[in-house]
């Protein structure tokens, strides 16, 4: 009884085992290659799968998605003979369970082999100052190699990017020196430019100024001739509507004879040759008024009365 037990036992254990190598569970967006007897069978895609237990068996396991490898720093030499470091990293995805199982041996080595001596090939033929500013150029020209090298291999490379390009210690000291000397001498420029758009703003500003004053002060000449040409025109209008005679006007040429002489800077002034006749009429007007007012002496003696 005992051994009947055990053998029921050893047959729900088969069972069990036969069950579990007969139901394969392929998760989403994986693939699996299945051998019978060490030959290629077929690939089961994701989802429940059945096989026979015991004689196929699942040789291995692939990820289809998108993979991300990122590769060590490589030392390559440019064509100027200097040696540069480069970071890549590659962005690739299984297309081929099969190929990628069965035609090579580790993709991910012979990708990153391919990855250095196709940059190194491509970076050879470039000096540093292109290297340093042909990324896209690299880029794509790495890009198409490895794609076509590893279609066969069922990978499918979508991107490769150059993570890091470091020249040389002493390079790279001679650049920053380089780019801090054009760093200044842009600001030089600007500051020069500068000055000099804030002179001939300053110069275009004192020249309007000096217009516009000019202008100003023809225009209040202008207005001051013309007020000076009103005012002898209503003193002329006034005078000849008070139909004023010589003597009113030769005793208004004497009044003006003081003022002509004020000033410190009149130190020598002439006298008009019509002043004798202004004194003239004025001595006749004198005369006359005092002639015809009581008691006015003019100054002629009076000869007595003859018996």
């Amino acid at each position: 009884m005992p051994s009947v037990i055990i053998v029921l036992i050893i047959l729900v254990v088969l069972v069990f085992i036969a069950l579990v190598k007969t139901i394969q569970v392929i998760p989403q967006a994986s693939a699996a290659i299945v051998e019978r007897f060490g030959r290629y069978t077929r690939t089961l895609n994701a989802g429940l799968n059945i096989v026979v237990p015991f004689i196929d068996s699942i040789r291995n396991r692939i990820d289809l998605r998108e993979q991300v490898v990122p590769f060590p720093p490589q030392p390559v030499i440019t064509q100027d003979n200097l040696v540069v470091n480069i970071d890549t990293v590659i962005y690739y995805q299984v297309t081929d369970a099969r190929a990628a199982t069965y035609e090579v041996a580790s993709y991910i080595q012979a990708i990153e082999q391919l990855t250095v001596t196709t940059l190194r090939n491509i970076i050879g033929g470039m000096d540093l100052e292109r290297t340093l500013t042909s990324r896209e150029e690299i880029n794509a020209a790495l890009r198409g190699v490895l794609d076509e090298a590893t279609g066969k291999w069922g990978i499918r490379v979508n991107r490769v990017e150059l993570k890091a390009i470091e020249p040389p210690t002493s390079i790279q000291d001679s650049m920053e020196k380089q780019m801090r000397a054009d760093r200044d001498k842009r600001a030089a420029i600007l500051q020069a430019e500068g000055v000099r758009q804030s002179e001939i703003l300053r110069a275009e500003g004192e020249k309007q100024s000096s217009i516009l004053r000019a202008e100003g002060d023809a225009k209040a000449a202008a207005l001051r001739a013309e007020g000076e040409a009103q005012a002898i025109r209503t003193v002329f209008e006034s005078i000849h509507a008070g139909d004023a005679d010589q003597k009113l006007l030769a005793y208004q040429y004497l009044q003006m004879l003081p003022k002509i002489a004020e000033g410190d800077a009149n130190k020598l002034w002439i006298v008009p040759s019509e002043i004798g006749d202004a004194l003239k009429g004025l001595s006749g007007a004198f005369g006359n008024i005092g002639g015809g007012v009581p008691g006015f002496d003019t100054g002629k003696e009076k000869t007595p009365p003859t018996e």
